[in-house]
């Protein structure tokens, strides 16, 4: 099994920045994918950030320029550092992760539990 943890989400003020990690552990050969959601109150889950090993990062346009995912293989954990923060980023963020227990096994995403990011005055 595979547990996420995630951590870094509170509440912060326009224009501030935050910082979310999103810590793997467990029975793990390799990690391919590590993305993140969101969901605000009352809308559907969607898109924000990816890393991947092999290709670009992606991001949602509403985030561009202001959001930057990133990793660390050795800590097997992603992060991303929100900046600019506007009110409509208020969501729960969640982290998913696209991971392989062991040479034999298949592909499998896990997700956290999620972490509440609050933008407010």
């Amino acid at each position: 099994q595979v547990q996420l943890v995630e951590s870094g989400g509170g509440l912060v003020q326009p224009g501030g920045p935050l910082r979310l990690s999103c810590a793997a552990s467990g029975t793990i050969y390799s990690i391919y994918t590590m993305a993140w959601y969101r969901q605000a109150p009352g809308k559907q889950r969607e898109f924000v950030a990816s890393d991947a090993p092999t290709g670009p990062t992606n991001y949602a346009d509403s985030v561009k320029g202001r959001f930057t995912v990133s990793r660390d293989n050795a800590k097997m954990t992603a992060y991303l550092q929100m900046n600019s923060l506007k009110p409509e980023d208020t969501a729960i963020y969640s982290c998913i992760v696209k991971v392989k227990g062991s040479y034999y096994t298949d592909w499998k995403d896990y997700w956290g539990q999620g972490t509440q990011v609050t933008v407010s005055s």
